[in-house]
């Protein structure tokens, strides 16, 4: 997790506006372990549901120990689903650049090391693609960070579900030791910043 202050974040000077309707839209992020990004969605007033999973490869390798195997060029996701009359995709990669990972590591979140755990937004169409590499390009030049931002930006091709015991992971498992140590500072520091983008 980035210890810069998510005050220090600008909001993405392009984004697209507010829908005027409810709806659903979809992000899928990764950003190392999903069971720690998740839990920074789940908090915000606007998501509907964050599942989590594998994107970038095949169907044939879309399981937990062949993921954790390295071998695979598939990265950890979740799948967040949320209101565009509520919250902007916009919003949605500024938590995830200030709260939910660090994106100047490459393939490495803390101790977990691999490809599978490389920061990705995949995009789902044009405007998202947009959207993203004008933040991380705002991101550099406002140099928010000391290093470079390395997340890559691709488009999506499948998301693969997670096994049934991933999902919603940090609060049915508030005991493991890693939800601990990675987690929950991440889900605390969105307490503490995020205001009126949390649920109630």
């Amino acid at each position: 997790m980035s210890a810069i202050s998510p005050e220090r974040f600008p909001n993405p000077s392009d984004d697209a506006p507010l829908a005027s309707t409810p709806g659903a839209s979809r992000a899928v992020l990764a950003g190392g372990c999903f069971w720690c990004v998740e839990a920074v969605y789940l908090q915000l007033a606007g998501v509907a549901k964050v599942v989590s999973g594998y994107s970038g490869g095949t169907a044939t390798t879309a399981d937990y120990e062949t993921v954790c195997s390295g071998l695979t060029d598939h990265a950890e996701v979740v799948e967040v689903t949320y209101d565009p009359s509520r919250l902007t995709f916009g919003q949605i990669l500024r938590v995830f650049f200030s709260i939910a990972h660090d994106p100047t590591t490459l393939n490495r979140q803390g101790s977990d090391v691999g490809r599978q755990y490389r920061s990705v937004i995949f995009t789902l169409d044009a405007e998202q693609d947009r959207i993203a590499r004008a933040y991380i390009a705002q991101l550099d030049q406002a140099k928010v960070f000391d290093d470079p931002v390395v997340t890559e930006v691709v488009p999506l091709v499948e998301f693969f579900r997670g096994e049934d015991y991933h999902q919603n992971y940090a609060v049915r498992n508030p005991g493991n030791p890693y939800i601990g140590a990675v987690a929950m500072p991440k889900v605390q520091k969105a307490r503490k910043y995020l205001g009126d983008l949390l649920k109630p």
